[in-house]
């Protein structure tokens, strides 16, 4: 689950002002273009679209710290936070914001089932779907382009907060609700929403990050827009492989503490993971709580 106005000032300064436009009006007309597609430009077995140049990407191979459960200070050695968008960016390090963009938020109810209770998917019998494994959270309804658009909206205002804000880039969470909505949902359904996101995330001179959902190959690259991926596990599941074909070294994973497929030490030592590796308690909590963990490769 930078400030822009300075970054239009530093683009005016450098004779790039036209970037900077442009990439407001991108923003502001993304809900318009929801159906148009990178083209992918093949480079052997990996997929790259040209990302905007106005967007920075994760450094390659730091090391990373995972805070959503709560901020605290970053140790020296770390160069990569992700924080909730709630949350203020670590100063000093590359930035992630965290966005749940296709459920709700705990205690955000009364927004969606109360404001617009339309974009809460539904079963047959008109019962919100839940999320089994967040009993709090509702699966938002991606199904047409209207609702995607106003999905869109409401979801980017989080997105422009974090720009607001100044965080580099942006991760958008739980991108796999096609997975288990019945078949209400598709993946070119979650696809066409990430793409708006996207749209939005570059429009505010941020990059986008994929989470998880290794199954969508070079679709998430190529179909949505995004310029690097936050992988949960990918060295468990075996799936880090897929990341790196699409993302070649921007890949981010979280391992966790209840569920290692090998000691830490053997993980770092393996061929198989990615540059930036971690390890983190399941809950994410905040340092100093009794569960806290947290180490790097």
């Amino acid at each position: 689950m930078s400030d822009m106005q300075a970054r239009i000032s530093a683009a005016l300064a450098t004779g790039a002002a036209a970037v900077a436009i442009l990439g407001l009006l991108a923003a502001c007309t993304a809900d318009a273009r929801e159906d148009d597609q990178a083209s992918p430009t093949p480079t052997g077995s990996t997929y790259f679209v040209v990302t905007s140049d106005s967007v920075t990407l994760p450094p390659f191979g730091e090391a990373a710290d995972y805070q959503l459960g709560g901020s605290y200070d970053v140790d020296d050695a770390v160069k990569i936070v992700a924080r909730d968008s709630t949350s203020t960016p670590a100063e000093g390090v590359y930035s992630i914001c965290y966005v749940n963009g296709f459920q709700s938020q705990p205690g955000d109810d009364e927004r969606w089932s109360v404001d617009n209770p339309d974009l809460v998917l539904r079963d047959d019998d008109g019962q919100a779907v839940i999320d089994p494994n967040w009993p709090d959270e509702f699966i938002l309804d991606t199904s047409s382009p209207e609702k995607r658009q106003r999905i869109s909206r409401m979801i980017g205002a989080s997105i422009e907060t974090c720009a607001d804000k100044g965080f580099d880039a942006v991760e958008i969470d739980n991108l796999d609700t096609y997975s288990r909505s019945d078949g209400r949902l598709s993946i070119d359904d979650n696809l066409a929403l990430a793409k708006l996101f996207a749209d939005r995330a570059h429009g505010h001179a941020m990059a986008i990050g994929q989470k998880n959902s290794a199954e969508l190959g070079a679709l998430g690259r190529t179909r949505a827009g995004f310029d690097f991926a936050v992988t949960e596990e990918c060295v468990r599941f075996e799936e880090c492989g897929a990341y790196a074909e699409v993302y070649d070294d921007r890949v981010i994973d979280i391992e966790y503490t209840d569920d290692l497929s090998a000691p830490f030490d053997e993980i770092c030592a393996s061929a198989g993971r990615p540059a930036t590796t971690i390890l983190r308690d399941r809950n994410l909590v905040a340092k100093g709580e009794a569960d806290y963990v947290f180490e790097h490769c």
